[in-house]
């Protein structure tokens, strides 16, 4: 393995973010369909600009759900509760312009196309997905990703708090770490872009976010030394942001969502869109995967690919990557892999649990990484150590 030395970074943006706003609408709606009507088919997309939200997409769903609700108090959590923002959850304008689903769509999802794939529950589109994992980590993600959501988790705790009383919701960070071959050895820059009120200067704006987010958060990696670089609101001013700086649109921030670019991404989104889309359920099945095969310690890196044709009820390729460094031939992990996982779609929806209300809680800080989702499980470690034994 060349173990050479480099800098690889990644970034994340904060709730706040136009994007990451109009992710979480998305998701949330998604939520309010599936938790009455499981089967709820959702593909909602929303934008937002000063003083507006706009949901579009297809829903077909047997339940009943306020938008206008859903919509406002997604901005009101996020903290946009003031005209001066360019966003006021109470006083913005949402207009909703949803329709149902494709029949040409629904007939594939549904196992009523093909003959040959009757009642069997199809891919909702063609496409191929990624899933990664790595041992950088505990939670077997890639260092920089992490960091960057780390920084701005710990930011908005402090913003909803009010211990940092002029910060608003619109924040971006970016974390440059240092490697040599595949391990980490230190931090060589951090950027943080946070959204604040006008009156207050930039003098205190750098010391509080180095001195109460930085290094709370940075520090216990041990990586931080004399030479790392800070970039703290490099503009030195940002009173103007979120959907009054910048326009949001769902599915903006694909590789915040994932892994920060180490890895590859296959291109989809994952925000609004319910689990019979392989983008977003075959994604989370693939970092399953690739987080139980670095957890069995038969590699330290893994990427999963998997592809599907849509109505087709199982996916068309299968490809593990192990960057050099499995312990046994990468061919006997995708043995392993075909025999102990139900990669088609039905089967990923049962495995983890899909159809149900935990979508908007993914929409912000990566879906990857957190514990508290299904796919993060490493329940499946043992299993495999044991198909390769055998």
């Amino acid at each position: 393995m060349e173990q050479r030395r480099y800098f690889f970074t990644s970034e994340s943006v904060g709730e706040g973010h136009p994007d990451k706003l109009c992710d979480q609408v998305s998701d949330a709606i998604l939520d309010a369909c599936i938790k009455d009507d499981p089967q709820s088919r959702v593909a909602c997309e929303t934008f937002a600009s000063t003083s507006l939200v706009l949901v579009g997409g297809e829903i077909t769903t047997n339940t009943f759900v306020d938008f206008q609700k859903v919509v406002r108090e997604v901005a009101e959590t996020i903290g946009y509760t003031d005209p001066s923002y360019g966003l006021d959850c109470h006083s913005m304008a949402v207009l909703d312009m949803i329709h149902s689903q494709s029949p040409d769509i629904s007939q594939g999802v549904s196992g009523t196309g093909l003959k040959k794939y009757k009642g069997q529950q199809g891919a909702g589109d063609q496409g191929m997905m990624f899933g990664f994992a790595c041992n950088e980590t505990k939670e077997l993600m890639p260092l920089p990703i992490s960091l960057a959501h780390k920084l701005l988790i710990k930011a908005t705790d402090l913003r909803k708090k009010k211990a940092i009383k002029w910060l608003r919701p619109d924040a971006k960070s970016q974390v440059t770490v240092e490697y040599e071959g595949h391990k980490p050895v230190r931090v060589d820059a951090v950027v943080i872009s946070h959204q604040h009120d006008p009156d207050v200067s930039y003098k205190e704006i750098e010391s509080a976010i180095i001195e109460e987010i930085v290094r709370p958060v940075l520090e216990p990696t041990s990586l931080l030394d004399n030479k790392t670089k800070y970039y703290i609101n490099p503009t030195g001013r940002f009173v103007v942001g979120g959907p009054f700086g910048d326009t949001g649109l769902t599915g903006r921030k694909i590789i915040v969502d994932t892994y920060g670019g180490m890895g590859r991404h296959g291109g989809g989104a994952f925000s609004g869109k319910d689990p019979t889309k392989v983008d977003r359920s075959a994604a989370y099945a693939a970092r399953h995967v690739a987080k139980n095969v670095v957890a069995a310690r038969l590699a330290e890196r893994c990427e999963v690919e998997l592809a599907y044709a849509i109505g087709v009820p199982f996916p068309v390729s299968v490809m593990v990557d192990t960057y050099g460094t499995a312990v046994v031939p990468e061919q006997q992990i995708e043995d392993a892999i075909k025999k102990l996982f139900d990669l088609s779609p039905a089967g990923i929806i049962k495995a983890l649990d899909l159809r149900r209300p935990l979508y908007r809680k993914t929409a912000s800080y990566g879906h990857f990484g957190r514990a508290e989702f299904p796919w993060e499980s490493t329940d499946k470690a043992a299993e495999l150590k044991k198909a390769i034994r055998g």
